[in-house]
């Protein structure tokens, strides 16, 4: 039987703008103690903006692979904030599209071992281009590609982001079942 460890001792080691990292000291349940460090997030959300043939990709330099990364529109929940509404918000300031329908993936965590992060992910049909309204600090590249070689790219490994694999192929099964 597993048994959630408790948590005696929180110590704070770093507050960031989007991450905060800690040192938590647990007890198991045998009574030993044992450390984890924590990065806790508050979030983000993926949509996956479909047109009947055709998603929407994103391609941006990623600092932590010194690479330019293939993903979906995607971006950080603010602490308390509606899930849909932040993937409205990423896909008009990063696509610069709407979408009259918006269809729950589910969601997933990014990193359990370690990260407190979860990812909501939508796939958004009924789409209207408008123009991208993108943050200060964000420079990407949108794209159009076709759905069955988006697929075949995750397959491939020429998309390897996590929550872009995750929900292309959760739309894959949705688009191809009809669930």
């Amino acid at each position: 039987m597993i048994v959630k460890e408790k948590t005696i001792e929180t110590t704070h080691i770093f507050k960031g703008r989007i991450i905060d990292v800690s040192v938590d000291t647990v007890v198991l349940p045998d009574g030993k103690k044992a450390s984890r460090e924590l990065v806790r997030h508050p979030g983000g959300v993926c949509v996956v903006a479909y047109d009947g043939d055709n998603i929407y990709l994103v391609k941006q330099y990623r600092k932590p692979y010194d690479e330019v990364v293939t993903e979906l529109p995607a971006g950080k929940l603010e602490y308390g904030e509606d899930p849909l509404e932040c993937g409205k918000r990423e896909l008009l300031e990063e696509a610069g599209m709407t979408a009259e329908n918006f269809e729950s993936l589910g969601k997933f965590y990014s990193s359990p071992g370690f990260c407190s992060e979860t990812i909501y992910a939508y796939l958004a049909t009924g789409l209207k281009k408008f123009g991208q309204h993108l943050d200060e600090d964000e420079y990407l590249d949108v794209i159009k590609v076709k759905f069955d070689d988006a697929v075949k790219m995750v397959m491939n490994g020429e998309i390897c982001d996590g929550k872009s694999v995750s929900a292309i192929l959760k739309s894959a099964f949705v688009l191809r079942n009809k669930i």
